[in-house]
C-alpha cells in the first residue's frame, strides 16, 4: 500500500519552505496564505503546548520565541532521553524540542536540529544564543538528505514534520543511516485514518497544514520495515481529534487524520544501511 500524493513533490517542498519561512518571520499563522485554498489566515497558528502533552515546567524552560506551537504531540514523552546521548530533531523549527532535549541529555550530550527553512534555522540559532544553550546546534538541510554523519545519533525525534515530506521512505532511510546500531526513533506525527477526497489530497494548503500527505499506520509500518527498522510501534491518539477539527476551515480534519506516536529501533547488529536503504 502506498500513499497517493496528487501534488508534484517539488511543488510541495517549495510551498512548505515558503509557508514556514513566513511563520518564522511572524508573517503568517500556521497555514498557507493562498486565500483560494481550503486554508485561510483565520486558522489558529497552533495548539497550546500544554494540550500537546508538555508540562508547565517544560514550557517555561525553553527560550522565548522557541515555541511556535506547530506540533501535534510531545516526542519528549516517548524518547526516554538519557544524559550524554546524541539527539537529532527532524524539522527543528525554532528549536522548542531541541532545547527540551538539551536539558535531558545534559552538558555531556548534544542535540542537533535540521530544518530546510533558512528563516527557521536563523531563528533557532538566535534563540540558542539568547538562552546561552551550548549543547545545541542547528543545521540547514532537508530531512530526505540529512547533513549528518552515518552512525552518529542515539535518538531521532520529530514533531509533525515527516508528514510534510513527499518521500517518507527516503526520510526513514536517512534516519536509519544516521542512527547508531541500537538507536531509536521517537516521533509525534499525523497518520491518515480515512481516505482523503482527491481535491483535499491535491490542496497545497492542506499539505502545508499537516493533513494531506499523511500516511496510514499500515503504510508507515511498511515504510519503516523497508528502511530497516524493527520493534515498530505506532500508536494513534484518538484524543487528538478534538484539536485537529479546526485545522482546515470548512472541513473537519479529524474525519481523516489523527495524531500518533511513532517508535522504531535500528537493529543492534545493523551497519550504516539496511539492504535497501542506500538505494
Amino acid at each position: 500500500m502506498k500513499t497517493v500524493i496528487y501534488t508534484d513533490p517539488n511543488a510541495v517542498r517549495h510551498e512548505v519552505r515558503k509557508t514556514y519561512g513566513k511563520i518564522a518571520g511572524n508573517l503568517q499563522a500556521g497555514c498557507c496564505s493562498d486565500t483560494s485554498s481550503s486554508c485561510d489566515s483565520e486558522r489558529p497558528a497552533a495548539m497550546a503546548a500544554d494540550k500537546l502533552g508538555y508540562s508547565t515546567e517544560e514550557i517555561a524552560a525553553v527560550p522565548e520565541g522557541a515555541d511556535l506551537g506547530l506540533g501535534c504531540g510531545n516526542p519528549q514523552a516517548i524518547a526516554s532521553l538519557k544524559p550524554g546521548e546524541a539527539v537529532l530533531d527532524l524539522g527543528s523549527g525554532a528549536g522548542f524540542d531541541c532545547f527540551l532535549a538539551a536539558r535531558s541529555v545534559g552538558s555531556n550530550g548534544v542535540v542537533l536540529g535540521v530544518d530546510m527553512t533558512p528563516e527557521m534555522v536563523a531563528k533557532a540559532r538566535a534563540n540558542a544564543a539568547k538562552a546561552g544553550v551550548a549543547n545545541v546546534e542547528f543545521r540547514f538541510g532537508e530531512i530526505e538528505a540529512l547533513p549528518v554523519a552515518a552512525n552518529s545519533v542515539d535518538v531521532i525525534i520529530s514533531n509533525c514534520v515527516i508528514i510534510l515530506s513527499p518521500d517518507k521512505l527516503r526520510v526513514f532511510r536517512e534516519a536509519f543511516r544516521v542512527l547508531k546500531p541500537g538507536g531509536r526513533v521517537a516521533v509525534a506525527d499525523i497518520v491518515r485514518t480515512a481516505d482523503l477526497p482527491p481535491e483535499l489530497s491535491a490542496d497545497l494548503a492542506a499539505q502545508c497544514g499537516c493533513v494531506a500527505g499523511a500516511a496510514s499506520v499500515e503504510e508507515l509500518e511498511i515504510i519503516l520495515r523497508d528502511a530497516g527498522f524493527e520493534d515498530i510501534r505506532i500508536r494513534p491518539k484518538d484524543a487528538s481529534r478534538e484539536f485537529l477539527r479546526s485545522w482546515i476551515p470548512g472541513r473537519n480534519a479529524a474525519d481523516y487524520v489523527v495524531s500518533s506516536t511513532i517508535e522504531a529501533v535500528k537493529p543492534s547488529g545493523a551497519s550504516c544501511c539496511a539492504p535497501t536503504c542506500c538505494k
